[in-house]
């Protein structure tokens, strides 16, 4: 589940990157504070607090109640940066898992 979450985030993302209309940011923002929630809670129970915090923040810089306006150009750059670290997880807990598993 964790990894459909990120994978589907960082589509989100990168689609932000196009030129979409008002609705779309509008919809990122309300699946985008629930997917990293969710995220920050799967984090804190596997005592993960680094990702946790990580997590947690992004959902709060990304809520869709009270806006942070960044401007185009920054919000673009945090779209890329979170899709960088979502799929560079994926591929973190993928060979993680299977070292723990292979021994």
């Amino acid at each position: 589940m964790e990894r459909i979450i990120k994978i589907g985030l960082t589509l989100l993302f990168l689609g932000c990157l196009a030129d979409m209309p008002y609705g779309y940011f509008q919809f990122v923002r309300y699946v985008g504070m629930i997917g990293f929630g969710v995220l920050a809670f799967q984090a804190k129970g596997k005592g993960n607090d680094g990702f946790f915090f990580f997590w947690l923040l992004s959902a709060i810089l990304i809520n869709p109640v009270f806006k942070i306006s960044l401007g185009r150009g920054l919000w673009n750059g945090v779209d890329v940066i979170w899709a960088v670290v979502l799929m560079a997880t994926i591929f973190y807990n993928t060979s993680n898992s299977e070292n723990k598993t292979g021994t």
